[in-house]
């Protein structure tokens, strides 16, 4: 019998612009995304760790993040 001990998982988002905004309008929408997209982490007591934040040239927003995976343990993944 196998038994999940720890678990995270690595993902890498891309907030990308609109198109159909104009441009300091749709990187303003990004900048809430984000914000909402960590906030939603915290309410949901999901343990994260952001591996790296990058705003590109286009104002789009690239995270590397690794996060609990369900509800398993995250053992020293985080650390």
């Amino acid at each position: 019998m196998k038994r999940v001990k720890s678990a995270c998982i690595t993902q890498t988002l891309h907030f990308m612009l609109k198109e159909d905004l104009g441009r300091d309008y749709a990187k303003k929408m990004v900048e809430e995304e984000v914000k909402r997209y960590k906030a939603g982490l915290d309410r949901s007591g999901t343990k994260y760790k952001i591996l790296s934040e990058e705003v590109l040239e286009d104002g789009s927003v690239m995270i590397e993040i690794k996060k609990q995976y369900n509800s398993s343990p995250v053992g020293n993944y985080l650390d």
